[in-house]
């Protein structure tokens, strides 16, 4: 009997402890989310939304020292949630939450016009800019002069994620001369522009990510409805991909990812190893090249690649040049273990490569090649012909099976990087984890933001669904309206059609400005046209000034009543005229007018859709095309071209833009 009692009591102190460390576990110290933090700006006159966590059950207080005050209690799971009025544009303003063990306290709150900026590389590019190929036009002087106490932004820290997350980092900023370098600057112009005409506080809470797709940044529900991604939605959400991607990287060194094209330049990758004549590449894999070079047995990469060959030279007494097609996205070439170029850099994957290999370099008889390639996002590929040639005309043909072996690997923004003898046999299937997952990008970029009360938003994307304008014009309305059901209401959404730019002859970009164009039929939309000062040969280009300028320019004239011809011309319908077609349009402002370079541009077509180049000429407010080799004439297009320049305006500057009178 006391063995059992001894038992029971041993039994019940073990207990113990374990009940009230379970009890006590409850306990949660108070949060606000991080978007509620000094120096941030609030949407006036509005109840606006503020949440964090607590211990659950428990009372709060949040006041305000513009005079509202709100208490709440935290649910079973330490969540709360207030709602507290605004007052007008004014501050600063100071706010506190309180509970009976602590406080949080936020100052220097302004109250004014909220907006939310979002995109890929032509929104996230920053004033600073990506020297030396990527810069902002007069970017030094704007930095200089940028003091606008009352202009703050908050940028999103990248985090895909393939579950919504609740929270984001990032802090609110100031804009002064020492930090605006880092702001984005498409959204900076917009927001200077605000501030300079409005006289308030603008805040604009800026989430970008480069190169990447609009069904990244789109929620499940918004997607599920279209049918197209619900096949890879339902790969990631059985396949528990970023745990199972976090816990291979785990295993490996990680590093930056180098942010300039010189940064790009320096990188190395075993370099100094792996370009030696004399290594052993014996147990390395085979792959042919020219061709695709992103994939190995265990599924797709993006990351740094080594490829290595052999090749004879009969005569080595003459300088050779290696030519090959363009290598997407960059690459390192060696000969003989000495580096004899390569591109590297944002801007390079469509530049076919031209590198002289010095004789001194090579010797008569065997000589190695290595290349260390680059794929930062998409698909990885060697593109022909591939060769050595000389002036003598001796050519020797690189084509054919390289040895080849994975040397880094990106994930989540940075790389994780091998050796060359790692071992792959437990790599896991990742399903090509990355930024351009349907939904990663919303999950973690927009629903953690999806409670602040926002005033509307701006958006510069479109470049990397080149390709897929048929689905873009489903795609990207649904993506609008989705954001819009998860803030609640419809506000208002302006967008940048995409610049012109010399993408590959298969990806027509003129076809996804008209898709862009198509989305202006979505309520409460407007759109920016680029075609006047892009740069076909930079997907980046450098005026963001005038892209700013013209986004403000919508927002001010449709939201804050200010009476401006804020965008250009838009094609509105097509009346045929004998031989010729009058095309009509919206948005003429005090009238068309053509550019310095005259009126080109315009093409037409019969049935056949076989379209010639047009002639074309302003009547009054329309404008006349005909072609005396076309008698009857269905269809014009104009600025139908990756390259397209602008040629017609309305009379307040502003371009007309891509269109076709075709039905899609």
């Amino acid at each position: 009997m006391r063995k059992l009692k001894i038992k029971i009591s041993f039994f019940f102190i073990l207990l113990t402890p374990l009940f009230f460390s379970c009890h006590q576990s409850q306990k949660k110290p108070l949060q606000v989310n991080r978007l509620f933090s000094d120096h941030m700006v609030l949407q006036q006159r509005q109840e606006v939304t503020f949440w964090g966590e607590y211990t659950p059950n428990r009372e709060l207080t949040v006041s305000a020292s513009w005079g509202e005050e709100v208490s709440a209690k935290t649910n079973s799971g330490g969540k709360w949630e207030v709602k507290i009025a605004t007052p007008e544009a004014s501050g600063p303003y100071s706010i506190r939450i309180r509970t009976k063990d602590s406080v949080i306290s936020i100052n220097d709150v302004l109250v004014g016009e909220v907006w939310l900026a979002s995109g890929q590389s032509n929104m996230e590019m920053t004033l600073n800019g990506w020297p030396p190929r990527d810069t902002v036009q007069n970017a030094k002087k704007v930095i200089a002069e940028a003091r606008y106490p009352g202009f703050r932004m908050f940028t999103v820290e990248t985090n895909p994620s393939d579950k919504p997350f609740d929270t984001v980092a990032g802090n609110w900023v100031v804009a002064s001369p020492g930090t605006v370098g880092t702001f984005s600057a498409t959204a900076f112009f917009f927001a200077r522009r605000l501030y300079e005409e409005l006289n308030v506080p603008i805040g604009i809470i800026h989430s970008s990510w480069g190169g990447t797709v609009a069904e990244a940044w789109t929620s499940e529900g918004g997607l599920r409805n279209l049918g197209d991604f619900s096949e890879v939605l339902d790969a990631v959400k059985t396949s528990d991909v970023r745990k199972k991607a976090a816990d291979w990287f785990a295993n490996w060194n990680e590093m930056k990812m180098p942010s300039t094209d010189e940064e790009w330049q320096n990188i190395s990758f075993s370099d100094l190893e792996a370009a030696q004549a004399n290594f052993d590449d014996s147990h390395w894999d085979t792959v042919g090249l020219p061709g695709r070079f992103d994939k190995i047995d265990s599924g797709v990469f993006d990351g740094a690649m080594w490829f290595r060959k052999t090749f004879t030279v009969e005569n080595a007494e003459v300088d050779y040049v290696l030519r090959t097609g363009p290598i997407n996205d960059m690459d390192a070439t060696y000969i003989n273990g000495q580096k004899i170029g390569g591109l590297a850099g944002e801007n390079f994957w469509k530049t076919p490569r031209e590198m002289v290999v010095p004789k001194t370099l090579l010797k008569k008889g065997v000589n190695t090649i290595a290349i260390r390639a680059i794929d930062r996002r998409g698909k990885g590929s060697f593109s022909g012909p591939m060769t050595i040639s000389n002036s003598m005309g001796d050519t020797i043909s690189m084509e054919g099976n390289w040895k080849y072996r994975l040397i880094a690997e990106i994930f989540m923004n940075r790389f994780y990087v091998y050796t060359l003898n790692s071992d792959f046999s437990e790599r896991p299937d990742l399903i090509e984890f990355h930024p351009n997952l349907p939904s990663v990008l919303y999950n973690g970029m927009i629903h953690p933001l999806t409670n602040y009360k926002i005033k509307g938003a701006i958006w510069y994307q479109g470049e990397s669904n080149v390709g897929r304008d048929e689905q873009y014009r489903r795609l990207f309305p649904a993506m609008i309206e989705d954001w819009r059901a998860k803030w609640g209401y419809d506000f208002p959404f302006y967008f940048v059609q995409i610049a012109p730019y010399n993408y590959t002859p298969e990806r027509l970009s003129q076809k996804l400005r008209d898709a862009q164009r198509c989305a202006l039929k979505t309520p409460n939309t407007g759109m920016v046209v680029t075609l006047d000062i892009g740069n076909p040969a930079n997907i980046h280009p450098a005026n963001k000034q005038e892209v700013g300028k013209r986004l403000a320019g919508l927002a001010l004239d449709n939201n804050y009543g200010k009476d401006l011809v804020a965008s250009g011309p838009l094609y509105k319908q097509t009346i045929k005229s004998d031989k010729k077609l009058i095309v009509e349009f919206d948005y003429i402002g005090s009238g068309l007018v053509a550019s310095t370079k005259g009126l080109f541009g315009f093409e037409i077509a019969g049935e056949d859709k076989n379209y010639l180049p047009a002639k074309a000429k302003i009547v009054g407010d329309k404008v006349e095309v005909f072609n005396a080799d076309i008698d009857y004439p269905e269809y014009v297009r104009y600025a139908w071209k990756n390259e397209s320049e602008a040629s017609l305006f309305n009379r307040e500057g502003l371009p007309a833009s891509t269109f076709t009178s075709e039905k899609f």
